[in-house]
């Protein structure tokens, strides 16, 4: 039952429990003493009337003082010799216990005086407190008895008091109580308010007033750490899903262009064109050449989603210089007629050596496809911080921001019409940074419109604990030949 109450009642419930309980213990601790004093308060003024009355004889009794009730029994208890009444007020009544029949000799002893008190009824309803006592050597048993009233009166006075005051203190605490409570879970309802905000879709949500004073506090910035990686896994996939949309959608339409014009050639030849050799020696290499295009376009594919699954590359140690050398002379036998010019000191890096040609001839092609013919193109290669750095620089016009920000995306194209003449498809750029990243590098890009662009590799040096990590004495070769620089 108690667990299936909300935490703020529980407290609430926990704190009137032990409210209630100690003062319930107070209460009855005030109560006891407070009886127990009037007790022993009566017991000493029975003392005192039986004290002014043991040296007379039993004749000469002929009264009591006000208010006590005295009688005089054999010393079995079981005769009564004498009963005298105490004097009372005008219109009052002489007090009268309800003595049992015999009263039982007292046992205890006090000094010369054997003394019993006990508590009886009366015939007017109140109680009555008794002493019995035998002097040493008394031939009788005095008994002296007197009302409780005044006792019972201050008792139950004392009762009325601590249940007024008990009520209003639990009272008083249940107020306080509750109101500290909903106080201190005010934390624990923020935080149910944002789960809620976060659960109908606003990731944005946080626990406010977060802090490390208290164990609400400190839940809420663990909550919150925990909400913004929530959120940026969600944004990542988001962005992974948008991507992967946009990357499907631009592959199904690059490769619908060569498939429909394979299937034009196809039906070219259907409708005759093999009885022609003109016709059939124009779809025959129409054909090959949109077949090649597409298994272009699928091995790139093919690269970049090995590269997204973080499938490993070859790790070998490449002299870097030499490659980016060997790029550079293909592209002046592709291109005999553009001034290339290329700086390069030794550098060895660790990695896939067709991957790092590829991106290098990536770069040299991106050039040709968006320069004019004839446009100077500088290639360099640096060691820096313990980094390879290759720069490809050309004076061309160059790219805007709105461009040079996408220019590493996958099939984007600043002008899609040359590139698609020039049969890009928007990859090159994406293999360059895919391939780059892969080998612990980066890339970077800067332009200004009319002032060419310049694209840059950065790739981490060889160390000598790297894979195929050659003789300690090649090494120091190779620091010796930092200052030659190799020019084309």
């Amino acid at each position: 039952m108690v667990g299936r109450l909300s935490l703020r009642a529980r407290l609430l419930l926990v704190v009137l429990t032990l409210a209630t309980v100690g003062l319930v213990a107070a209460d009855i601790a005030t109560y006891s003493s407070l009886s127990s004093f009037l007790l022993d308060r009566t017991d000493s003024s029975l003392d005192d009337s039986a004290a002014s009355i043991r040296d007379r004889p039993v004749e000469d009794l002929h009264f009591a003082p006000p208010g006590t009730f005295v009688q005089v029994r054999s010393l079995s208890g079981s005769t009564v010799l004498a009963t005298l009444p105490g004097a009372t007020l005008p219109g009052a009544s002489a007090p009268s216990p309800e003595l049992p029949g015999t009263v039982r000799p007292p046992a205890e002893t006090t000094g010369s005086v054997s003394i019993r008190y006990f508590t009886v009824p009366g015939d007017n309803g109140e109680r009555y407190r008794v002493r019995a006592s035998i002097e040493d050597g008394a031939q009788a048993m005095l008994v002296v008895a007197t009302s409780l009233k005044s006792v019972d009166s201050t008792l139950h006075r004392l009762l009325l008091i601590e249940l007024i005051v008990t009520a209003l203190v639990i009272g008083g605490i249940a107020g306080l109580g509750l109101w500290v409570v909903r106080l201190g879970l005010r934390p624990l309802a923020a935080i149910g308010d944002t789960a809620a905000a976060i659960a109908a879709g606003d990731l944005s949500q946080r626990v406010e007033r977060a802090e490390e004073r208290t164990e609400v506090g400190r839940l809420g910035l663990s909550l919150n750490a925990m909400l913004s990686q929530i959120e940026t896994a969600f944004r990542e996939r988001e962005s992974s899903e948008r991507k992967l949309r946009r990357f499907v959608a631009d592959a199904s339409h690059e490769l619908r262009t060569p498939l429909a014009a394979i299937r034009a050639y196809a039906e070219l030849f259907g409708r005759g064109a093999s009885q022609r050799p003109a016709d059939l020696e124009r779809s025959m290499r129409g054909i090959n050449r949109e077949s090649e295009r597409m298994s272009v376009l699928v091995d790139d594919l093919l690269l970049l989603a090995r590269l997204d699954d973080g499938r490993p590359l070859e790790r070998v140690r490449v002299d870097l210089d030499e490659v980016v050398g060997e790029a550079v002379e293909t592209a002046q036998a592709v291109e005999p007629g553009r001034p290339l010019e290329l700086h390069a000191e030794p550098a060895v890096v660790v990695g896939d050596r067709v991957r790092l040609r590829q991106i290098v001839d990536n770069l040299l092609a991106n050039v040709r496809a968006h320069t004019p013919s004839g446009t100077p193109v500088t290639v360099s290669l640096v060691r820096r911080d313990g980094f390879a750095e290759i720069e490809v620089t050309d004076a061309g016009p160059g790219l805007d921001e709105a461009h040079l920000a996408h220019v590493f995306e996958r099939f984007y194209r600043a002008d899609p019409s040359r590139a698609r003449a020039s049969g890009g498809v928007g990859l090159g750029l994406s293999i360059v940074a895919a391939v780059a990243e892969a080998h612990g590098g980066s890339v970077s890009a800067r332009s200004r419109p009319g002032k060419g662009a310049t694209f840059a590799i950065v790739l981490p040096l060889a160390t000598p604990g790297d894979a195929s990590s050659p003789e300690p004495g090649v090494e120091s070769a190779l620091e010796e030949t930092t200052g030659r620089v190799r020019t084309v």
